[in-house]
């Protein structure tokens, strides 16, 4: 008796899991759920001018050469620089290259000149994007604060830097609103929105958002 009393319980828990999976899918694949959510988290979409643009990188690959999203971010970075911002910081560590160094060749190649772009490259993560940020413009005159990531990134990315007491004006780029468009990317834009969504509940609990 007790084992068909847990063979029903496995059952009902197995029947319930996969129309949970089921409804997962259905909701990934045929509404936009993610389309949605990625322009919740974008919030406005003003594309902003103004004097300093600060670019966060995203993860290098293994080797140091720049990831999709750091691709993504510096090829806006040189459209924006045409808006005409004088100066471009950009944020990111990492090794063998840090990823600010990648990003800066990405830039000189597009026909940004050297002279205009600064490099922070300890930061490993959001909250040192903006801490190490706040140090490299700490005694300068800077003017108005553009900061440029993805869509999905800038809810807590702005959040990041206001904390620290920098007041960011938010220019996001379409990367969840690009990759939605397409059935086999839609699902690693909604893997990002897991994580990104837990990354906010994780920096609210510590207080850096």
């Amino acid at each position: 008796m007790n084992l068909a009393f847990w063979l029903k319980r496995f059952s009902r828990a197995l029947y319930f899991g996969l129309a949970s999976v089921g409804s997962v899918v259905l909701l990934v694949t045929f509404s936009p759920l993610v389309s949605w959510w990625g322009t919740l988290l974008a919030g406005s979409w003003t594309d902003p001018k103004g004097d300093v643009l600060i670019v966060l990188g995203g993860p290098p690959l293994s080797d140091g050469v720049m990831g999709y999203r750091s691709y993504l971010r510096s090829e806006y970075a040189s459209w924006a620089y045409r808006d005409g911002f004088h100066q471009i910081i950009l944020s990111g560590g990492g090794s063998p290259i840090p990823i600010a160094a990648a990003m800066k060749d990405f830039l000189l190649c597009h026909g940004v000149p050297a002279d205009v772009m600064r490099l922070e490259m300890r930061s490993s993560s959001t909250r040192e994007n903006a801490l190490y940020t706040k140090a490299l413009l700490a005694g300068t005159s800077v003017g108005r604060l553009v900061l440029l990531t993805s869509d999905y990134h800038m809810f807590r990315a702005k959040r990041a830097f206001d904390k620290v007491g920098i007041h960011v004006l938010p220019r996001p780029i379409p990367d969840v609103r690009k990759r939605v468009t397409g059935f086999a990317s839609r699902w690693g834009a909604f893997i990002n929105l897991l994580e990104e969504s837990s990354k906010i509940g994780y920096y609210w609990t510590r207080g850096w958002i």
